[in-house]
């Protein structure tokens, strides 16, 4: 009876999974023995492997003639330490942890300049110190709305988070878009508009190819989501590009030049919700990148995210709107030119924080990241910012059109001409972020060569509209 009977030994080794000794006598009938509560399984010498439940079985003969079958357990786990599992952080924790992440950057110390760019256009310190003060101000600004938006976005579905980094993404370009069309400077509108394209696409890229190619000698990216952006981008300059050129044909008039801008704004805007389906829901693999990683727990919460979203955007409106009421008055006091600062100095505001986003994550190696950044943007702002600068324009009855005139259409063609090119290959290097960057210079030094901005340095007394560095004293 005591050979027919099975002991169950569990054995314990520190470090190595639980395994189960069966001895089972040879030529027995069969039998259970309940171990622990828990039942185990015999099998008499050479009829062959007993299968257990829980994990597969060897069987070997021991010397007294007994079939030991050792099984693994997959439920068994390492031995650990005895004590209380650690305590999560509660949620007043994880916001202020969140807060802290999002505040404790280098480029918020600059957030000083808010209260003061705003106590500036309210007590009327002057043209000059309320723009400096407001144009510092709006660069953390941007970063904080931002990340505002990245925490949202990351609580919601990729459709809805790709419409909320659309919006609120841009929401300094669309806010000072709405403060200039109010004030009537439609020309600062389109030149700030172009000025954001060309900054993403020329000076940001550019630094992030040179940044990598301090690393590494050449730089891989994803070409395929690459070229997707380059081609909406093309699209984009051939609806520019048609309404400047209709005109110059005879006997059109500038009411046929509104409308034909309002129906082209809107087929932009339904190109680029298509664009987001493309991007986030048919073709996602498309725009997957190499060093994709997973995901980080956000710590802030739904409703934390959206406060920051309310109160960063109020503090951008006051600060735009008391910049954008300060542009004239540099221009013709200070011989600062117009186009200058709209095609230079209020696209670095909006796109300061994408800037350091791009050119850092091209250092650390993650292109494809660098690229979503500089070429993505970019893609938002000719497909989603440009028809709704019309849109807005339409509902405050100012004659805001595609007609960008024909030195800011070729500007905008030839860099998107230079970008496909040195994006079709899929490799980076740092002489291609120098030509991207060789480029934007050019721009920059023609737009302070415009005949219009000489009326503010004659002003000054600076003959022939000679640059002297002066000006910015």
């Amino acid at each position: 009876q005591a050979l027919a009977q099975v002991k169950t030994i569990d054995c314990r080794i520190y470090c190595e999974p639980l395994c189960r000794v069966r001895m089972a006598a040879p030529g027995a009938s069969g039998g259970e023995v309940a171990a622990g509560g828990k039942k185990g399984t015999w099998n008499p010498k050479g009829a062959g492997p007993a299968i257990n439940r829980r994990g597969s079985s060897k069987t070997t003969n021991n010397s007294a003639g007994f079939a030991i079958i050792k099984t693994e357990d997959s439920s068994a786990k390492p031995l650990a330490n005895d004590g209380p599992p650690p305590a999560q952080p509660s949620w007043l924790n994880k916001q202020c942890m969140g807060l802290k992440e999002i505040f404790l950057q280098p480029l918020n110390v600059l957030l000083i300049f808010v209260p003061l760019g705003i106590i500036s256009g309210k007590m009327e310190w002057g043209c000059l110190v309320t723009f400096l003060t407001n144009f510092v101000a709006i660069i953390p600004l941007a970063a904080v709305l931002g990340s505002s938006t990245e925490a949202l976005a990351a609580h919601v579905g990729q459709m809805l988070g790709g419409l909320l980094n659309a919006t609120f993404g841009n929401a300094v370009e669309m806010i000072v878009t709405i403060n200039a069309i109010r004030a009537g400077l439609v020309s600062v509108v389109q030149q700030s508009l172009i000025g954001s394209i060309l900054s993403n696409l020329l000076l940001v890229l550019g630094m992030a190819f040179l940044g990598a190619g301090l690393v590494t000698k050449e730089s891989t990216f994803n070409a395929q989501g690459a070229g997707t952006n380059v081609s909406c981008l093309v699209l984009s300059s051939l609806a520019l590009t048609l309404p400047t050129i209709f005109s110059c044909i005879p006997e059109t008039t500038a009411e046929d030049g509104v409308m034909l801008s309002r129906i082209i704004s809107l087929v932009m805007g339904f190109v680029y919700v298509a664009f987001l389906v493309f991007q986030l829901r048919t073709h996602a693999d498309l725009f997957v990148g190499e060093e994709n990683e997973d995901e980080e727990e956000v710590d802030l919460a739904v409703s934390t995210s959206i406060c920051m979203l309310f109160g960063t955007t109020l503090c951008v409106a006051y600060c735009s709107e008391f910049l954008v009421d300060s542009i004239e008055g540099v221009s013709s006091q200070y011989g600062l030119p117009s186009a200058f600062i709209g095609l230079i100095l209020l696209p670095i505001v909006g796109n300061a924080a994408e800037h350091t986003t791009a050119v850092t994550a091209a250092y650390k190696g993650m292109m494809d990241l660098a690229l979503g950044v500089a070429v993505g943007s970019s893609t938002q702002i000719a497909l989603f910012v440009v028809p709704f600068s019309v849109i807005v324009g339409w509902i405050y009855d100012v004659p805001m059109t595609l007609n960008f005139q024909a030195f800011d259409t070729t500007v905008f063609l030839l860099s998107v001409f230079i970008a496909s090119g040195i994006l079709g290959d899929g490799v980076a290097n740092w002489f291609e972020g120098l030509m991207l960057c060789s480029t934007y210079a050019i721009v920059a030094i023609i737009t302070w060569f415009i005949p219009a901005a000489k009326e503010g340095r004659e002003l000054m007394g600076i003959p022939g509209g000679g640059f002297t560095p002066t000006v910015f004293v």
